[in-house]
C-alpha cells in the first residue's frame, strides 16, 4: 500500500537521522506515532506526514526536522517537498504503473494483504425466534454479518457463521397455542384470537400462521380439535418457521455453516454445566430465595440473577453456557451482532467468561441501530403499509441488490433511514445502481473494444480496434509502460483504485462494512469523472491500450468489492 510504503519511509529516515544525530535532543522515536494524509492542496502533493510532533523532544523547528529527515529519503519514483512540518510526496507514473500492474496480475485476489495474523473466528447474527418471519431488521443484521463474513474471509482469517435459535422459552407455546386457533379456524370453528390487548400479548395473531394451519390439516386429515396437541403444533410451526426463514436467508445470499439450537443446549446439559462450574469457583450466591451471579466483580454495574426462585433459569444461564460452548470448540474469537436494546447485556456475558477463567477480550459484540422506512421522503411506522412489513416483502419491492446494499452502506452503530422509492431508482441519486451501473459501463467499454458494432447513424459495421485474444494478451501478459500512456490523466483514478487495500485493511480490522460501500461509490465517481474526460477506445492505439488495461483493473477492483458486499456486478444494464 502506497500510504504505507510512504510512511515507512519517514520512519526509517527517522531513525536514521536520529542515530546520526541530526534531530536535535531527540534521542528515540517509536513507529506508529505518526499519521500519512492527502494534503488539502492536491498541489502540494499525492501524500503528506506531519513530523511537528517531534519537535516537542528535538527542541528544533518542524521545518528543520523535515529538512532533516528528507536527508535519508530515498525518493525513488516520487518527489519530495516540504510546507512547515510537512514532508509532501509526489508520485511518479512508475509507482502508478506499478499499482496497476498488482491489480492485473491478481485478479480476484487483488486486495487481500500478504500476511496476517490469521484467527478462526465465530461470527454469529440474526438468531431471531423461529416463531415468525423476519422484520426489517433481522434483514439488516444478514445483511451486515453475511459481508462481515465475506469480508473477515477475503482479508485470510477463517470465519464459521452461526444462527442461534431461540427456540427454548415460552414463545414456542405460544407458537403452538397461535396455531391451535388458526387450526381450529382452519377446520370451521368460530374462532379467534383474544381482543384484550394484555391476552393478546400471549398469542402471534399474525396471517402467516394460515397457510401453516392448511398445511398441516392437509397433512392430518379427519384432525379434530379436541385431538389438537399444543406440543405437537408447536413443533410443527417451529419447524415451518425455520424453513421459511432458511429459505429466505438463502434467496438473501446468507450461508450459515450452522443453526445452533438453544432447546439442543438446555438438553446437553451443558447449561447447567455452566452453572455449577460458577458454583465449584464460588461464583453464586443465594439472595430471596434466587441465585446470584457476582458478575460486578468483573466489570458489570451490579449482580445478576441465573437461577430465579421458582428453579428456572434467566435468559443470562443459557447464554454463558452458549459462549463457553463457542470457546470449547476451539475459536479464537466471538463476533455478535446484537440490536442496541441488549446493550447492558454486553457487561455480564463478558464478565461470565472472565469468572470462568476465559478471556473476555475474545468476544466482540457489534450493536446495531434500527432501521426506518422513509417513503415519498417520510418515514413510515413498521407495519403500517400493508406490502412492507417484513424482510420478504422488502425484497419483493426493491430487489436483493438493493436491499443488502442500503442495509449494509451506514455504520452499524447508526439508525438506517431506508428510502424506498429511492432504492428502485435508476439513476445515479441511487447509490446501488451508481456503482453497479460503473462495472455495467466498464463491461461495455471492454465489449466494444472486441466486438464489431453498427453505426445507428448510417447502418455501416464499425470494425472492433482489437480482437478478444490481444486484449487477452494485453492483460496476462502486461507490460507496465503501457500504462506510463495514461498515467497523467488517470492517476486520481489509480490512487483511488490503490486505496483498496487499505479500505480491505481497515475495514476488516475495524469490522466495518460500509466503508467498502462507500469506497466502491467513491471509485464509481473517480470512473465516471475520468470516462466524460477521456475516451478509451480512440486512434492512438497506444493510449487505448493503456485505457483498456485500466478498465480491466477498474473492473477487478469493483467485483471484488461487491463481492465482498454479496451485491451482484452486472456486466449490462
Amino acid at each position: 500500500m502506497l500510504k504505507d510504503f510512504f510512511l515507512n519511509e519517514v520512519e526509517e529516515a527517522i531513525l536514521k537521522a536520529i542515530k546520526d544525530n541530526k534531530l536535535g535532543q531527540a534521542s528515540e522515536y517509536t513507529k506508529g506515532s505518526l499519521m500519512i494524509e492527502k494534503p488539502k492542496n492536491p498541489d502540494f502533493g499525492d501524500f503528506a506526514v506531519n513530523v511537528s510532533s517531534l519537535a516537542r523532544t528535538a527542541k528544533i523547528a518542524p521545518p528543520m526536522i523535515a529538512n532533516a529527515i528528507v536527508e535519508y529519503l530515498s525518493a525513488k519514483d516520487y518527489s519530495v517537498s516540504i510546507v512547515g512540518g510537512f514532508i509532501n510526496f509526489k508520485i511518479e507514473n512508475a509507482l502508478l504503473a506499478n499499482a496497476v500492474e498488482e491489480i492485473l496480475t491478481k485478479k480476484e485476489n487483488y486486495g487481500k494483504p500478504d500476511k496476517i495474523e490469521k484467527e478462526k473466528i465465530l461470527l454469529e447474527y440474526v438468531s431471531a425466534n423461529p416463531t415468525g418471519p423476519f422484520h426489517i431488521g433481522h434483514g439488516r443484521w444478514a445483511a451486515m454479518g453475511s459481508a462481515l463474513a465475506n469480508l473477515l474471509k477475503f482479508y485470510g482469517h477463517e470465519v464459521y457463521q452461526e444462527f442461534y435459535i431461540n427456540d427454548a422459552g415460552s414463545q414456542i407455546q405460544k407458537l403452538g397455542n397461535s396455531l391451535k386457533i388458526r387450526v381450529r379456524q382452519e377446520l370451521g370453528e368460530n374462532v379467534d384470537f383474544p381482543a384484550d390487548e394484555v391476552e393478546r400479548k400471549n398469542f402471534y395473531p399474525g396471517d402467516y400462521l394460515i397457510p401453516v394451519a392448511k398445511k398441516y390439516v392437509e397433512q392430518n386429515p379427519g384432525i379434530t380439535s379436541d385431538k389438537l396437541d399444543v406440543k405437537v403444533l408447536s413443533d410443527f410451526a417451529k419447524k415451518e418457521m425455520e424453513e421459511c426463514q432458511k429459505k429466505l436467508l438463502e434467496g438473501f445470499r446468507v450461508h450459515f455453516d450452522n443453526f445452533y439450537s438453544e432447546l439442543d443446549l438446555h438438553n446437553s446439559g451443558k447449561v447447567e454445566e455452566s452453572y455449577k462450574e460458577l458454583m465449584a469457583k464460588g461464583m453464586l450466591y443465594e439472595k430471596d430465595g434466587a441465585m446470584w451471579f457476582k458478575s460486578s466483580e468483573f466489570g458489570d454495574d451490579q449482580d445478576r440473577v441465573i437461577k430465579k426462585a421458582d428453579g428456572s433459569n434467566t435468559y443470562l444461564t443459557a447464554d454463558i453456557a452458549y459462549h463457553v460452548d463457542k470457546l470449547k470448540r476451539g475459536f479464537d474469537r466471538l463476533i455478535n451482532i446484537w440490536g442496541a436494546d441488549h446493550h447492558g447485556y454486553v457487561a455480564r456475558v463478558k464478565a461470565s467468561l472472565e469468572a470462568l477463567g476465559y478471556d473476555p477480550n475474545k468476544l466482540e459484540i457489534l450493536l446495531g441501530q434500527l432501521v426506518n422506512l422513509v417513503i415519498n421522503g417520510e418515514e413510515v411506522r413498521m407495519g403500517k403499509r400493508k406490502n412492507m412489513v417484513t424482510l420478504d416483502d422488502l425484497i419483493e419491492e426493491v430487489g436483493v441488490d438493493a436491499t443488502r446494499y442500503w442495509m449494509e452502506m451506514r455504520n452499524i452503530d447508526m439508525t438506517l433511514d431506508f428510502d424506498i422509492e429511492l432504492a428502485k431508482r435508476s439513476t445515479d441519486e441511487n447509490p446501488v445502481f451508481y456503482v453497479q451501473y460503473a462495472h455495467a459501463r466498464v463491461c461495455s467499454i471492454l465489449r466494444n473494444a472486441v466486438n464489431d458494432r453498427i453505426n445507428p447513424e448510417t447502418g455501416e459495421q464499425i470494425k472492433a480496434p482489437m480482437t478478444q485474444k490481444e486484449l487477452d494478451d494485453l492483460i496476462h501478459n502486461f507490460d507496465k509502460n503501457i500504462i506510463l500512456k495514461t498515467a497523467d490523466t488517470a492517476k486520481t483514478l489509480i490512487l483511488k483504485l490503490e486505496e483498496f487495500k487499505s479500505v480491505i485493511s481497515l475495514s476488516a480490522q475495524n469490522r466495518t462494512v460500509y466503508t467498502i460501500c462507500r469506497y466502491v461509490q467513491e471509485l464509481a465517481a473517480e470512473f465516471h469523472s475520468f470516462y466524460n474526460s477521456n475516451r478509451v477506445i480512440c486512434d492512438d492505439v497506444d493510449l487505448m491500450k493503456s485505457r483498456l488495461a485500466l478498465m480491466v483493473a477498474i473492473r477487478i477492483t469493483l467485483k471484488n468489492a461487491l463481492d465482498i458486499l454479496a451485491v451482484s456486478a452486472p456486466e449490462k444494464m
